[in-house]
C-alpha cells in the first residue's frame, strides 16, 4: 500500500506541475495587467509599478535579463508624440514617403525624457532609441541624479553620445543609476534629432529572476501573497475561511449521501411500483427547480415568515441549519437519480439472480450484494465532490452571510483581488489531484478485484 501511494505521488508530480503552470498562465498572462485590474486604470504609473514590485509582476514572464518598467511606456511616434507634448520644443512630424511619423527635437536645447517617475536608484537600465541624426549634429543623453525630496538637480551623472546617422538606426544606451533617483535628458546641438521609437528596460539580477520563479518560490513557502482588498496575507484569510466552509459543506455532503443512497435502495427495492414512480417524479421535480429558488424561498418562508431559522450570520450552529437543509434538498434530485440508476444496473446482473436462486431475501440481496458492488460509482461521485468542500458554497455563503471561502471568493471576484482568486483556484486544483489518489485507494478497499500495483 505504501509503495503504491509513493508511486502514485510520483505520477502526480507532472500533473501538479501542469496545474501550477496553467494557473500561472491564467493569472499572469491571459488576464492582462493584474495591477490595472485591481487598482483601476486611473491610478498613477508609480502606484501600478509598486503593486507589480510587491507581487513580482514587473519581472520577465519566464526568464530573461530585461524587464519593462512603467517609468516609460514603449513609444512609437507613428501617429503622435504622446507624453512628449509636455516637453517644450518637442514637435511631431507626420509620415513622409517610407518614413513613419517621428518625434523631432530641435537643436540647441535640452529635452528631459518624460518619465512617469524617477528611475530607481542602484539599478541598471537600457534605453533603446531608433533615431536619425544629420552629420554635424551633436546629441548626448545626460543622466542626472536628483534629490527625491525637492527634485533639485544636484549632479550631472553621465553623458552618452549618439553617433550621427543619416539613416534610421537603433542604439541601446546603458543607463546606470547611482544612490539617488535618476532622470534622463537629451541635449541636442547643431542639428535636430529625429526619433522613431523609444524603449526603456530594467536589468534583472539574473535571467531566472522572473515571474514564474517568483511564483514558484511563493508556492514553496506557502505564501499566496497579500489581499489587495483586505490588506491581509491570503494564507491567513484561507485559514479563517476554511472552518466555516467545512462546517457548511461537510454536513450537506454527509446528509445528502445517506439520504440519496437510502432512497435509491428504496427505489430498487420497490422498482416498478407506485413508490418507485413517485420518487422518480419527485427527484425530477427537485432537479427542475433552480438553486436560487430554494435559497430565496427558504429564507423568506422558513426564516423571515415562520422564524424557524436565523436569517443571516454565523454566530452558532443554528445559523447553519437552514443553509444545510437547502443544500441537501437542492442536490437530492440529481443524486437519487444517479444512485437509483447504479442500483438498478446492479439488480439485473448474474450474481443477483444467483443470490435470489439460493433463497437470499430481497433485503439481503440489496444490502449485502447490490450496495457493496455499487460502492465504486458512489465513491467516485463522493470523491469528485470532496475538493469542492474546501471552496465552500458560493451562493449559500453569500446569501446567508457565512464567512467561508465561498463568500471570500465572491468578494475577491467583485473587487478583482487577484491573489485571493489565484490561491483559491490553485489549492482547489491540488485538492482535486489528491482526491484522485484517495479514490484509487478506496476502490481497492471496497472491491477485492481492484489490485494496487
Amino acid at each position: 500500500m505504501i509503495r503504491y501511494i509513493l508511486k502514485r505521488c510520483m505520477q502526480m508530480l507532472p500533473t501538479l506541475g501542469g496545474v501550477i503552470l496553467i494557473t500561472f498562465v491564467l493569472f499572469n498572462l491571459v488576464g492582462g495587467s493584474p495591477a490595472s485590474m485591481t487598482l483601476g486604470k486611473h491610478v498613477s504609473p508609480r502606484a501600478l509599478e509598486e503593486f507589480d514590485e510587491q507581487r513580482g509582476f514587473n519581472k520577465p514572464l519566464l526568464c530573461g535579463w530585461w524587464a519593462r518598467t512603467r517609468a516609460l511606456a514603449d513609444q512609437a511616434f507613428a501617429t503622435g508624440i504622446g507624453p512628449w507634448r509636455r516637453v517644450p520644443g518637442a514637435a511631431f512630424a507626420g509620415p513622409a514617403g517610407h518614413d513613419p511619423g517621428r518625434l523631432v527635437l530641435k537643436d540647441n536645447a535640452l529635452y528631459p525624457v518624460p518619465l512617469e517617475f524617477a528611475l530607481l536608484p542602484a539599478t541598471r537600465y537600457e534605453l533603446s532609441v531608433t533615431y536619425r541624426l544629420t552629420a554635424g549634429g551633436v546629441t548626448t543623453l545626460q543622466t542626472r541624479e536628483q534629490s527625491p525630496a525637492d527634485s533639485v538637480l544636484i549632479i550631472e551623472y553621465r553623458q552618452i553620445p549618439l553617433p550621427c546617422s543619416p539613416r534610421w538606426r537603433t542604439i541601446h544606451l546603458p543607463v546606470r543609476t547611482g544612490t539617488e533617483a535618476l532622470s534622463l535628458i537629451f541635449k541636442v546641438e547643431n542639428q535636430p534629432l529625429e526619433i522613431r521609437s523609444l524603449k526603456l528596460r530594467r536589468r534583472m539580477a539574473h535571467p531566472l529572476d522572473s515571474q514564474l520563479v517568483f511564483y514558484l518560490k511563493q508556492i514553496a513557502r506557502l505564501d499566496f501573497g497579500v489581499s489587495s482588498s483586505m490588506n491581509q496575507p491570503v494564507s491567513r484569510l484561507l485559514r479563517q475561511g476554511i472552518l466555516p466552509s467545512l462546517a457548511l459543506t461537510i454536513p450537506i455532503l454527509a446528509v445528502e449521501l445517506i439520504v440519496s443512497v437510502v432512497l435509491a435502495l428504496v427505489c430498487a427495492f420497490f422498482r416498478n411500483t407506485f413508490i418507485d414512480r413517485f420518487l422518480v417524479v419527485l427527484t425530477v421535480a427537485l432537479m427542475s427547480i433552480n438553486y436560487l429558488v430554494w435559497i430565496v424561498a427558504g429564507q423568506y418562508l422558513l426564516a423571515y415568515r415562520l422564524h424557524w431559522f436565523p436569517l443571516w450570520g454565523f454566530e452558532s450552529w443554528r445559523y447553519l441549519l437552514l443553509p444545510v437543509v437547502i443544500g441537501v434538498i437542492s442536490g437530492l434530485g440529481a443524486n437519487v437519480r444517479f444512485y437509483r440508476t447504479v442500483m438498478l444496473d446492479e439488480m439485473y446482473k448474474d450474481y443477483v439472480r444467483t443470490a435470489f436462486a439460493k433463497g437470499v431475501s430481497r433485503k439481503g440481496v440489496l444490502f449485502r450484494h447490490v450496495l457493496k458492488n455499487a460502492m465504486i460509482p458512489i465513491i467516485t461521485n463522493v470523491m469528485i465532490a470532496l475538493p469542492f468542500l474546501y471552496t465552500g458554497s458560493l451562493l449559500l455563503e453569500s446569501f446567508f452571510g457565512i464567512p467561508g471561502l465561498g463568500y471570500l471568493s465572491v468578494n475577491a471576484l467583485n473587487s478583482a483581488d487577484v491573489d485571493v482568486v489565484r490561491a483559491v483556484v490553485l489549492v482547489g486544483s491540488i485538492l482535486f489531484i489528491a482526491a484522485n489518489l484517495v479514490t484509487d485507494i478506496c476502490y481497492a478497499w471496497v472491491d477485492p478485484r481492484v489490485k494496487l500495483g
